[in-house]
């Protein structure tokens, strides 16, 4: 039997690839290589695309629009106050400026846990109470500050820690580089930007939004040397306080201005309400026997005395109950320069008499007394006079009782009296000009007699030890009992010395005025203008005379000699004419 073999059809073997082929096979990896790198690079590109997305985001965030709080701050709040503009002294010194701070507010319905978030605020900020943080975290309110004007120092803190629902509001913090120097004169601003004293308020229109640079009239080098000797003034006589004015004769700008006790600004505050108090331009007092300037004055210019004339002062006047008497009683007739230059009240209150209450009263409107100074502050006092104002007002008031004045209001009527008899309104601004149009108050030739007659006082009156050599100054000396409950309080006295130099050309008023000193084994136990104000003023000039630009002279030059000197009348007796006081 035959076997059969059954055998499967071979398969074909597939036929060797050309060689052409074999580059293809060969390709394939080397395609797929070029696909993954081209899906890298769009890869690349995408997170590089998605990062420049974050990045920009964050600067957004934290430089611009710093964290999306002023959809915050926004809820419950006024928008942000635009930025103050600076303020400096005449010479470009920064007086005040702003700088931009970051304030800490929170949105409670934000915040996951009010008790821990509490602690670790306060344990960042340990000034907060913690548990008026804890109130603010769970107020129903979605707006509620924590902290105003954090410091670089203290904004870091608080974000490391990392707390839901706190935010950072961009502000304006007002400075002042200077402190107390210029506290009453500058002011100051709130919280919330707004002027609340000094210029700070009564420019606040001006500063507020402002870009130019406000320039005040004030010399910083003149405030720093005013400051330091009324303060050594007050410590050596154990005063409460002191006020002190340099002003221009010419332009009526006010260089240098201070009250002391002071404040710091940067902290208005942290110290008593009265620091605040500026004893210059808020404080009204009896000027005492400085207001015999005024009386001098007036007489001369409305010719009702001379040098030649006079008047008797050998008794002291008696009215009613009151007796008007000379604190350097000479108890003979005197001049009109001797009057002056002994500071007599009897002869003041005649002189008075002889120019009468509407003479008297037209003379103090003419010459701004009986208003407040328009300065550029809030603080300004009302001047208190007499009404009814009758006789007996006239002869106290020629000796500086009975009418009260601010130490601003003295100061610029003795520029008015020394600088050729034009009242022209003070100012704390910088003045373009140096010397700006005014009201004539007395001629010429009166204010050259006064000139004279203040020179007198310091060489050879009550004012010697306000002499300051070189400086050709003139002044008068103050001495005020303060008023208290039932009358005039005899240990408290207002002791002031108000003057001005060169007198042959004046330039410059200077004002010191110091608060209830104490006599010392200095001043023999006395307490009064020539021992206390006097000196102070002598180096007040010594020292600012070559900061503002007034060289020493020789006094005894006989051009300077000849400008001041006054040919003093014989002493003699009451001219016939001399009114007669009986009638009181």
């Amino acid at each position: 039997m035959s076997r059969l073999r059954l055998f499967a059809p071979r398969p074909e073997l597939p036929s060797l690839p050309a060689p052409s082929a074999r580059v293809t096979l060969e390709g394939l990896p080397q395609n797929a290589l070029e696909t993954g790198r081209t899906r890298l690079l769009v890869t690349g590109a995408l997170f590089a695309f998605a990062f420049l997305l974050i990045a920009g985001r964050l600067v957004d965030v934290a430089v611009i629009k710093r964290a999306g709080e002023p959809r915050h701050a926004s809820h419950g709040r006024a928008a942000p106050i635009a930025e103050r503009a600076d303020l400096l002294d005449r010479n470009g010194l920064l007086l005040a400026t702003s700088l931009p701070t970051s304030s800490l507010y929170v949105d409670p319905k934000d915040v996951i846990d009010p008790v821990e978030a509490a602690a670790r605020l306060v344990g960042a900020l340990p000034e907060l109470n913690e548990a008026e943080v804890l109130a603010k975290l769970r107020s129903e309110k979605n707006f509620v500050w924590l902290k105003r004007n954090l410091t670089p120092r203290q904004e870091h803190q608080i974000n490391r820690l990392g707390i839901p629902g706190l935010y950072f509001q961009r502000e304006d913090r007002r400075v002042y580089p200077y402190g107390n120097l210029v506290a009453h004169t500058v002011g100051f601003a709130n919280i919330d930007n707004r002027g609340i004293a000094g210029v700070e308020q009564a420019l606040d229109d001006v500063v507020r939004g402002g870009r130019e640079p406000v320039a005040l009239s004030i010399d910083l080098r003149v405030q720093h040397i005013l400051r330091e000797e009324l303060h050594n003034t007050v410590v050596e006589f154990n005063a409460i306080g002191a006020a002190g004015i340099v002003m221009d004769v010419h332009s009526a700008e006010i260089v240098a201005m201070v009250s002391l006790p002071d404040f710091d600004p940067n902290r208005p505050g942290a110290l008593p309400a009265d620091t605040r108090f500026n004893r210059n331009t808020l404080g009204v007092y009896e000027m005492g026997s400085a207001f015999k300037i005024f009386t001098l004055a007036m007489a001369l210019d409305a010719g009702t005395t001379s040098f030649a004339g006079g008047y008797d002062a050998t008794h002291p006047i008696k009215i009613s109950r009151f007796t008007i008497r000379d604190d350097h009683p000479q108890k003979r007739y005197l001049t009109t320069p001797e009057i002056f230059m002994h500071s007599s009240n009897i002869g003041s209150a005649k002189m008075a008499l002889d120019l009468g209450v509407a003479g008297q009263r037209a003379f103090f409107n003419k010459i701004g007394f009986l208003k407040p100074v328009q300065l550029e502050l809030p603080e300004n006092g009302q001047p208190l006079a007499p009404h009814p104002w009758r006789p007996i007002n006239v002869m106290t008031i020629a000796f500086g009782h009975g009418i009260a004045v601010t130490p601003v209001h003295l100061a610029n009527g003795v520029a008015t009296v020394v600088n050729g008899g034009i009242l022209r309104q003070p100012t704390l601004l910088k003045r373009p000009e140096p010397s700006i149009p005014g009201e004539r108050v007395i001629s010429a030739r009166s204010s050259d007699q006064m000139r004279r007659l203040l020179r007198l006082v310091v060489e050879r009156g009550t004012g010697k030890k306000a002499n300051a050599p070189g400086y050709v100054v003139g002044g008068k000396t103050g001495t005020a009992e303060k008023t208290g409950n039932g009358g005039y309080r005899r240990k408290a006295l207002l002791s002031s010395f108000v003057g001005a130099f060169p007198m042959q050309a004046p330039r410059y008023v200077v004002l010191v005025s110091v608060d209830e000193p104490k006599g010392n084994k200095k001043s023999f136990g006395f307490a009064t203008a020539g021992w206390v104000a006097a000196p102070a003023f002598s180096r007040i000039v010594q020292r600012i005379g070559p900061v503002l630009g007034v060289p020493p002279v020789n006094e005894d030059a006989d051009e300077i000699r000849q400008a001041l000197s006054i040919d003093m009348a014989p002493k003699g007796a009451p001219k016939q004419g001399e009114r007669k006081l009986a009638s009181f």
